[in-house]
C-alpha cells in the first residue's frame, strides 16, 4: 500500500520550518507549490543603478516592442534570473 505523499503544514515559526526540513521529504507532494507571480506583489522597493545609455536605449527599445514599461522589463530579466537560480 503507498503512503500518501506529504503536505507542507502551516508552519508559524524558523522552529517549526527547521524541523519540517530536517525529516524525510522523499514523499513530499510537489503539486500543491505555485510559481510566484512578483508583478502582483506591491513594488515598496526601490533600486537605484548607473548603466550605459545605449543599454538603457536597448532595454527601452525592447520594452516598446513589447509594449510594456521599460522598469516592467527589468523586473521581468530580474525575476527570470531568481527563478533559474534558486
Amino acid at each position: 500500500m503507498a503512503s500518501k505523499p506529504t503536505r507542507v503544514p502551516r508552519m508559524t515559526t524558523d522552529e517549526e520550518a527547521e524541523a519540517f526540513l530536517e525529516q524525510d521529504l522523499s514523499e513530499l507532494d510537489y503539486s500543491q507549490f505555485k510559481p510566484i507571480n512578483w508583478e502582483l506583489f506591491a513594488k515598496d522597493a526601490r533600486i537605484n543603478m548607473r548603466l550605459p545609455a545605449a543599454l538603457m536605449q536597448a532595454l527601452k527599445a525592447r520594452a516598446a516592442e513589447r509594449g510594456i514599461p521599460y522598469q516592467r522589463l527589468i523586473r521581468e530579466v530580474l525575476e527570470r534570473e531568481v527563478k533559474a537560480h534558486p
